[in-house]
């Protein structure tokens, strides 16, 4: 079985049901898609931002909802954890210096140490990676 982990641009897109990424998604077993908790934190953070900066009641509800909506989605989602291995390859590749942004050093060294191929948009970023799979 292969991994397939998805950055938070794919897992984005695949909540908004993007037709390709859907089709893509379903067409391997639930146990080969998974994603970092880095990429979870991407999608918290990222709502928390919009909750902090909600001006009227309007948008403050709809970011509630937003934030609502990601965390069901999420409860559903394999989740591997960015744990001591996939620290420690974080650092590594940090010191590497790579032209590569924290959160997605962090997502390849998650991948790096689950053997698992980047399913992301963001190749330019990723493929500077030594050893790194992407699609």
């Amino acid at each position: 079985m292969h991994l397939f982990i998805l950055d938070t641009d794919i897992l984005t897109l695949f909540e908004r049901e993007h037709p390709a990424v859907v089709a893509n998604v379903v067409a391997h077993s639930p146990s080969e898609i998974a994603i970092s908790v880095v990429t979870v934190e991407e999608q918290l953070s990222g709502w928390y931002a919009q909750l902090r900066q909600a001006k009227g009641t309007d948008r403050l509800a709809w970011a509630y909802r937003r934030l609502a909506a990601t965390v069901r989605f999420l409860r559903n989602a394999r989740i591997l954890d960015f744990d001591e291995a996939a620290i420690s390859r974080y650092q590594e590749l940090k010191r590497l210096r790579l032209k590569t942004r924290k959160m997605d050093l962090q997502i390849a060294a998650t991948a790096l140490e689950h053997c698992g191929t980047v399913v992301t948009r963001n190749v330019r970023d990723f493929k500077v990676i030594p050893g790194l799979t992407i699609e």
